[in-house]
């Protein structure tokens, strides 16, 4: 099935990758290949991009949407958290840009039997690589009580994470939890008459939460930053799109560790610890899309795009 896919902050993004024709970039999340596509067109015979993903769709997909670029294109399957290993693999050692754009892709949620949406009833699965072991349908009907409860409240950031947990474990005791629709149902009976009534839908936060344990999305992310600020050449950018509080803790923590340099007490008369910043952010605040973007794809709503330049 074609993937249909809406980039999100494109122009903002090709802006900040400062793209050179002849450069090296990495789309790191290649999803539907909309930022893939704009960055090869960008790029002459001499240039090269590097794309990344681990859902065997996508990089079907891709071969056929950038098969008038594939002379300067390399598709690579992996998890983003080997990034410099995938690089490497490419027989290149520095690159000048690498885009990250976190979550699940709309594709992914829009075909119903990939199992990530409670909008559409399909056996449970959420897999972004289909040929890993663990699926949804082993974290809701295997995992206990406790760990389910720490996953709703850490990853979903939901409050009756306790109910949810707690429905869960009594409705498997009766028979498998075997579809998205069910568990859905499950979720929301859960909750109290007002939190079901409010605008978002009652299993959005627990089905995120589900979603990153399958996939294991914020150990990725925490791995993925250090080594693809060791895979800048001097003056490459690191361009991350994020769309929840929990991936943008990460990044923000991670650019500003490796912009702080000296990690000495302020009271040493000479720096010992010998660190020195490794990037500069090109901006103070994330960027996000304006009015028109939202209007036009509200998925775009809660992103944001953290810039930052390697130094040296």
């Amino acid at each position: 099935m074609e993937f249909h896919h809406v980039s999100i902050l494109l122009e903002e993004c090709l802006d900040s990758l400062n793209i050179r024709p002849d450069g090296i970039y990495v789309d790191a999340t290649l999803g539907g290949a909309g930022h893939s596509l704009h960055i090869a067109q960008r790029l002459s015979p001499q240039g090269r991009l590097i794309c990344i993903d681990r859902d065997d769709m996508a990089l079907a997909n891709a071969r056929e949407r950038l098969h008038d670029y594939l002379d300067r294109v390399s598709l690579v399957k992996s998890d983003f958290r080997y990034i410099a290993q995938a690089v490497s693999s490419c027989g290149v050692d520095k690159v000048d840009g690498i885009l990250f754009d976190l979550g699940v892709s709309s594709p992914q949620l829009d075909i119903a039997e990939r199992g990530f949406s409670y909008m559409k009833d399909a056996r449970l699965d959420m897999r972004m690589d289909q040929q890993q072991a663990l699926s949804a349908y082993e974290v809701v009907n295997e995992w206990d009580r406790a760990e389910l409860k720490r996953i709703l409240f850490e990853y979903g950031e939901e409050r009756y994470a306790p109910q949810i947990a707690a429905a869960i474990e009594r409705a498997r005791g009766q028979h498998p939890i075997e579809t998205t629709g069910q568990l859905a149902e499950i979720i929301s009976a859960a909750m109290p008459p007002a939190a079901r009534r409010e605008k978002q839908h009652p299993a959005k936060r627990s089905f995120q939460a589900i979603r990153i344990a399958v996939n294991d999305e914020l150990m990725a992310v925490e791995e993925a930053m250090d080594q693809a600020i060791d895979c800048l050449a001097p003056g490459g950018r690191l361009a991350v799109i994020t769309f929840h509080s929990l991936e943008d803790r990460i990044v923000k923590a991670a650019y500003r560790k490796a912009a702080q340099g000296c990690t000495c007490p302020k009271d040493f008369p000479v720096c010992v610890c010998g660190k020195k910043p490794r990037i500069r952010l090109t901006t103070r605040k994330p960027i996000v899309p304006g009015d028109r973007e939202i209007r036009e794809n509200p998925r775009a709503r809660s992103a944001k795009l953290r810039v930052c330049e390697k130094i040296g």
